[in-house]
């Protein structure tokens, strides 16, 4: 099967899918952010729950404060992910309601 570019410097998956909602193998487009986070959760059926930290500086205490944002992620059915993993995820349309965003690559393995 074909796997197009999506304009972006990421690894192709292995395996192929047939699932309308990859940026590889189906029609969705990406846009927007791209962003890096962990897995925290893979329970649900072609999603999963990604928490990505960062530091948020607080210019009363003149410090840095670390905060945890957690995003709705689709998971492509070619690429693999279990909890704990690290992948980077880019903005996509609207999949579901809280759905935003596509997995693009699993960064470590």
């Amino acid at each position: 099967m074909y796997t197009r570019n999506i304009g972006l410097d990421v690894k192709l998956p292995e395996s192929e899918c047939n699932d309308p909602h990859c940026p590889y193998h189906g029609k969705l487009s990406v846009r927007g952010q791209v962003l890096t986070g962990k897995v925290v959760s893979a329970n649900m059926t072609k999603s999963a729950v990604v928490a990505r930290e960062y530091q948020q500086y607080i210019p009363k205490y003149e410090r840095k404060a670390t905060k945890i944002k957690k995003y709705h992620v689709h998971v492509p059915d070619c690429i693999k992910i279990k909890p704990g993993d690290t992948v980077r995820f880019a903005e996509c349309r609207k999949l579901a309601k809280t759905i935003s965003f596509v997995i693009v690559e699993k960064v470590n393995q």
